[in-house]
């Protein structure tokens, strides 16, 4: 476990290095992140590399004992590039070139930047693969997708194309093209979806964006396999940004060592108390990504400012405590963004823990806590790991088809993801974010949130689940298509409606209205969004509508099969049903949990054999009592605890709990 930060030395007159390196070896900082922003610094002219400079710099903090890991510069091609070889821009829907004018300016699929970015990556690595300073690589930098429509990528997607259907007739059954006569007859027709309307056919589409991750995979594999070639030694990572992004992350990191995540907390204080609970989603599903811990490869130091007005600056206790919530959900290391704040170009108010003075002030005071806190505790969190009892499904595919057939205004795939989630969190339930496509044997609960597209392989293996003792949670729009986005010729919820027992009569999509729901025991709540109108088909009704032509049809029922149970909650109903409906499955399940918690307060555990550590956190900016039920002895200061705690706001305690 260890801190670092991102530091651009081609940004500093070299007459800082040695004190900046100096400073931070004092500071606790054992690593730095360099160059993948460099290109033109490190290749000026084609051709004509010049590591000089980066080995001066790698030198100066290796003998302040600072390890180096190195980003490839593929983010950002050099203008000498772009003017030789014009086809590495992208072209727009519209055919028209893109040029961001701040980095990502690239097309994955251009042979030019391909060829161009192995011969960068390959000297790099070359060069530095027995440097006993360098530890590892980030591919790239935050991969997204600029969609591009080039000659090149038309190409290649009718070579994907014909991989995955091997015939024009095979595409036509699959999409189903007969509708508005959009059937081809021969392979020159088909083309990236050209002139930026919505009214595409959505089964072309989500091909269409399933090839746009393949071609940032095959990308990021061909700088992958030179690193694995010339670096054997070394570790291969790539950062990550918040989800929701038009990139599937699980394939883009299944070649990776680990995850990594670039995680920027929001300052704003009237997202104060809900803040915490997006990030924590964020981390569980970074963890999820790889099912195992990670990193954090960039995070908040100050108010980030670029391409929009800068944020607030962070509160006092703000980057320690949300550093400290990185690693309680698994982060093993925490790099911040970035050393110092740039006198120049477009980051220049996107803050770093130095400001613009060269001064060192609070927020740097409070970061050089934080980096003796986490030396002070490396020994006994080094090799932990965090383990939920509670599965939530995600799907890169589900979020997709949401994307591009949005069912009902105000209805969003990830929201209504992460509202289940934040339930879990304020409960004290320890949950891994997965994909849906993972093993989940073992786990007691799943949720599986709007299993839009569904096939049998994974219906046989959900009710397997089930049959073997696991409780099942299905939520509205699960069973509407298939995974060629073509809608079964089934009642509802598909493929899952024997297992849930239960089908759709019909359903009333009403949006930001609100109807009523009654549970078996008369308690209400509201609901929005979706509203299924359920029969039972073996399953039982708990909970009924209260309003509309529906009023008394069903809205949430529950299903014995084998040892688990199948519920399906047929509306999305307000926090309120969430905790109250998943703090008695937890119960029934005997699911640990650390119950009391405050508005904003978050726990999380990490474990190694029979050693378990408890992370409390206050992420708002109140003060806060937390109920221990136990007297502690606190790791970060040694003061005795308990059995209740105050906490300041932003306010962090780490205990050991009994064995």
């Amino acid at each position: 476990m260890r801190m670092g930060v991102d530091y651009y030395p081609e940004h500093w007159d070299r007459s800082m290095w040695e004190d900046d390196a100096r400073l931070m070896r004092d500071t606790g900082i054992s690593l730095i992140r360099v160059a993948e922003f460099a290109w033109s610094r490190l290749e000026p002219t084609e051709g004509q590399y010049d590591f000089a400079w980066l080995d001066d710099a790698i030198s100066i903090f290796a003998n302040h004992g600072i390890q180096v890991v190195i980003g490839t510069p593929s983010c950002t091609p050099p203008n000498w590039l772009v003017e030789k070889h014009p086809d590495v821009l992208p072209i727009d829907a519209l055919l028209h070139p893109k040029h961001s004018g701040v980095r990502g300016h690239r097309c994955y699929n251009s042979p030019s930047m391909r060829q161009y970015t192995a011969k960068i990556v390959e000297r790099m690595a070359a060069h530095y693969a027995d440097h006993p300073a360098v530890i590892g690589w980030q591919t790239d930098n935050e991969f997204g997708l600029h969609e591009c429509h080039c000659d090149h990528c038309n190409v290649r997607f009718r070579e994907w194309l014909k991989d995955k259907y091997g015939s024009v007739e095979a595409i036509n059954e699959a999409w189903g093209t007969v509708v508005w006569s959009g059937e081809y007859s021969s392979w020159s027709q088909i083309t990236t979806p050209l002139g930026g309307t919505k009214h595409q056919n959505p089964s072309f589409v989500l091909d269409y964006t399933r090839f746009e991750t393949d071609s940032v995979v095959e990308f990021q594999q061909l700088q992958i396999d030179i690193l694995r070639k010339l670096c054997p030694n070394h570790f291969v990572t790539h950062n990550i940004w918040s989800y929701p992004m038009p990139l599937d992350y699980y394939k883009l990191c299944e070649n990776l060592d680990f995850a990594s995540l670039d995680y920027y907390p929001s300052t704003d204080p009237e997202k104060a108390d809900s803040n915490g609970y997006s990030g924590a989603l964020t981390l569980d599903l970074t963890r999820g990504v790889k099912r195992r811990n990670f990193w954090i490869m960039e995070t908040i130091s100050g108010p980030p400012g670029c391409w929009f007005p800068m944020w607030r600056t962070p509160h006092p206790g703000f980057i320690r405590a949300f550093g400290w919530q990185s690693i309680a959900r698994g982060a093993d290391t925490l790099v911040h963004f970035r050393w110092r704040s740039a006198p120049t170009g477009a980051e220049q108010f996107w803050h770093g823990l130095i400001d613009h003075s060269n001064v060192p002030g609070r927020r740097f005071e409070e970061y050089r806590q934080l980096c003796g806190e986490v030396e002070k505790l490396a020994p006994l969190l080094d090799g932990t790991e965090v383990q939920g009892e509670v599965a939530i499904l995600h799907s890169h595919e589900q979020y997709s088809a949401f994307r591009i057939q949005p069912q009902v205004e105000g209805m969003d795939y990830f929201d209504n993801l992460k509202s289940i989630h934040r339930a879990f969190t304020k409960l004290g339930i320890m949950t891994d974010v997965l994909d849906e496509a993972a093993d989940l044997s073992g786990y007691k609960l799943i949720i599986a949130p709007s299993l839009f597209l569904l096939d049998p392989e994974l219906v046989s293996r959900l009710e397997e689940y089930v049959r073997n003792g696991a409780t099942l949670i299905l939520t509205p729009r699960t069973g509407v298509k298939n995974r060629n986005n073509v809608c079964w010729i089934q009642p509802l919820p598909g493929p899952l409606s024997e297992a849930a027992g239960v089908t759709v009569a019909e359903y009333d999509p009403i949006g930001k209205d609100t109807h009523t729901l009654r549970w078996k025991d008369g308690k209400t709540y509201s609901c929005s969004q979706w509203c299924d109108i359920l029969e039972p088909q073996g399953a039982d009704a708990l909970a009924w509508y209260e309003d509309d032509f529906y009023a008394g049809q069903p809205a949430v029922t529950g299903h014995a099969v084998g040892q688990g149970n199948v519920y399906y909650v047929g509306t999305v109903p307000e926090e309120a049903f969430y905790l109250d409906f998943f703090r008695d499955i937890a119960e029934q399940l005997d699911l640990v949990r650390f119950s009391g918690l405050p508005e904003g307060v978050q726990h999380a555990v990490r474990t190694k054999g029979t050693s378990r550590y408890l992370f409390l956190l206050n992420l708002t900016r109140k003060q806060q009592t937390v109920p221990l039920d136990r007297v502690c002895q606190s790791l970060l200061d040694g003061q005795s605890i308990g059995p209740s705690l105050n906490m300041a706001p932003y306010a962090v305690e780490i205990v050991e709990l009994s064995r």
